[in-house]
């Protein structure tokens, strides 16, 4: 591979390379799949491959600026794309492969993706849209012997790419940090997601991150079992791994009941999640090895602050607070440091956070406001694929407008209250939705709950019927009678839910977060088994 001077590290496909050369046998990233096997991925393993798929997309005529996408689980070939993206400035889009019919041609479109690099199990879904993105040049799959699925003869096989033995190399194309890299959409919880331009330079902040932060050592394993299509697992997991050299192991997608058994098996000493996620684990049976296992940290974003504690004593771990979203802003609550329930501070000296209301004015400590935030050098700014207006909107006045509803108490620590739009009112009082669906997750037959609001049945201006849409833990199922009975002894009057909505599952964003959307209009459309309090009483 020649002399590396001309590289720049911040560059990831550049990072590599240096890597590539220096310790090719470097195993980095473990991609498990449970009794199915694993993948590793040395540096050695990352080079050559991304190296490939940078010469399939030259060949298809996709290049520096255009745009594909990456619609696939945790697996290797998300790497290797994401690198080789790097590599010829072309711009990765992940997309979150739960995506399906129209929501997925939405962003195959609204991104004008020339290329999808997919997995077997989700080739069906992107031909059924194929033909309405025309933009689209190539489709390339890569197929798993346990799925079973053949790859369509029309499209190339990503396996006969990544088995080549020989073909032509292609150099780094790009020095520029500035370069896009990505774009990542966000979630999308109340209308169509927005795609955010991310920069190459955005792995120097991951590598600040993680030295103010995350401080991950030399013999740290860490574990992610949230999508990589999601800024969260890149910026806590895969790009300090990647700078470091150290072992992250990934599943393809988050499993609850197995994340302690994957953690002691791969002696991971961390993991990320997010706070429902955390609920549902701690909604697991308790088992006596629960606090038997190698994790320290447990770095989250949205803690129950009703659960905090116990999950810490019953797992023997320490929380991790944080907040942060895929357009900017940042804080942490240090370890053993700051009150239960708050997110932390911004970073000093990096950004600044202010609480306001409606007119921008600056709010009390302990008032709910706006969490509004800007970088304390440079400029405040949110690129915001073909919605030049709207990324201007989000950073008026130099500030970025965060949509989340917060307070501040007295020493500076900031708390999270409600996503702005997304409060309910009932009877006079305001309804945290997240304090009833930790009080519901508690019963004995609940894995996943989601409380969300409806229009008063009484007709009262702005006022809401709450529904708890819930779905039964393995081998158990929901009994209305008993659920209802409990919130009566569990909640009070106003927090009881009206309705009962009985899912198998709880539809989720990316992140792991509850569609609450899909499931209010399922309620609307009488979908599903949907059972009244007022019949149970």
């Amino acid at each position: 591979m020649g002399s590396k001077a001309h590289l720049n590290q911040v560059i990831a496909s550049h990072l590599v390379e240096i890597r590539a050369e220096e310790t090719p046998d470097k195993v980095v990233y473990i991609f498990e799949r449970g009794e199915l096997g694993e993948d590793r991925c040395s540096y050695g393993s990352m080079y050559e491959n991304s190296n490939r798929i940078a010469r399939l997309l030259l060949d298809n005529g996709i290049g520096k600026g255009d745009n594909f996408a990456v619609y696939m689980r945790n697996y290797p070939e998300f790497i290797y794309s994401l690198l080789a993206a790097t590599t010829i400035g072309a711009v990765m889009v992940p997309v979150d492969p739960r995506y399906r019919g129209d929501r997925l041609k939405f962003l195959l479109n609204n991104c004008q993706a020339k290329a999808v690099v997919t997995m077997d199990e989700s080739l069906d879904m992107i031909e059924e849209v194929a033909g309405d993105v025309p933009s689209l040049k190539l489709v390339t799959a890569a197929y798993r012997e346990e799925h079973g699925i053949p790859v369509s003869p029309k499209h190339p096989v990503l396996n006969e790419v990544l088995d080549k033995g020989s073909w032509e190399r292609v150099d780094q194309m790009i020095m520029d940090v500035r370069h896009p890299m990505q774009i990542i959409y966000t979630s999308g919880t109340t209308g169509d997601p927005k795609g955010v331009l991310i920069r190459n330079n955005r792995t120097g902040l991951f590598n600040i991150l993680n030295s103010l932060v995350w401080k991950y050592q030399k013999s740290d394993v860490l574990y992610n079992g949230l999508s990589l299509t999601h800024g969260n697992a890149q910026a806590v997991t895969l790009f300090p791994a990647l700078s470091m050299g150290i072992q992250a192991v990934f599943s393809p997608r988050f499993t609850k009941s197995r994340i302690w058994d994957i953690c002691r098996k791969y002696g991971c000493t961390s993991f990320s999640l997010l706070g429902g996620m955390m609920a549902g684990i701690y909604n697991e049976p308790e088992k006596p090895d629960d606090a038997d296992n190698p994790v320290k940290i447990v770095i989250s974003a949205g803690t129950p602050v009703t659960i905090w504690e116990d999950f810490e004593k019953r797992y023997n771990v320490k929380i991790l607070e944080w907040y942060g979203s895929v357009e900017g802003g940042f804080a942490y609550k240090p370890l053993d440091r700051g009150p239960i329930g708050s997110f932390g501070k911004p970073v000093p000296g990096v950004m600044e956070f202010k609480v306001v209301d409606e007119e921008d004015a600056e709010v009390p400590a302990g008032t709910t406001g706006e969490l509004i935030c800007r970088l304390t050098k440079g400029d405040t700014r949110v690129d915001y694929l073909g919605l030049p207006d709207a990324s201007k909107e989000k950073t008026k006045g130099g500030w970025l407008r965060t949509g989340d509803m917060v307070h501040r108490d007295g020493e500076g620590w900031y708390y999270f209250d409600f996503r702005k739009g997304t409060e309910l009112r009932r009877a006079g009082d305001f309804i945290q939705p997240e304090y009833v669906e930790t009080v519901i997750g508690k019963h004995p037959d609940v894995s996943e709950v989601c409380v969300y609001g409806v229009p008063a049945t009484s007709g009262a201006p702005g006022e809401s019927d709450l529904v708890a849409a819930v779905s039964p833990l393995e081998g158990k199922a929901i009994d209305p009678a008993s659920l209802f009975g409990y919130f009566t002894t569990s909640l009070e009057p106003n927090f009881i839910p009206s309705y009962l909505q009985v899912m198998e599952e709880i539809p989720k964003t990316v992140t792991e977060k509850a569609l609450s959307r899909v499931l209010k209009e399922a309620f609307e459309r009488n979908e599903g088994s949907i059972y009244r309090q007022a019949d149970y009483r």
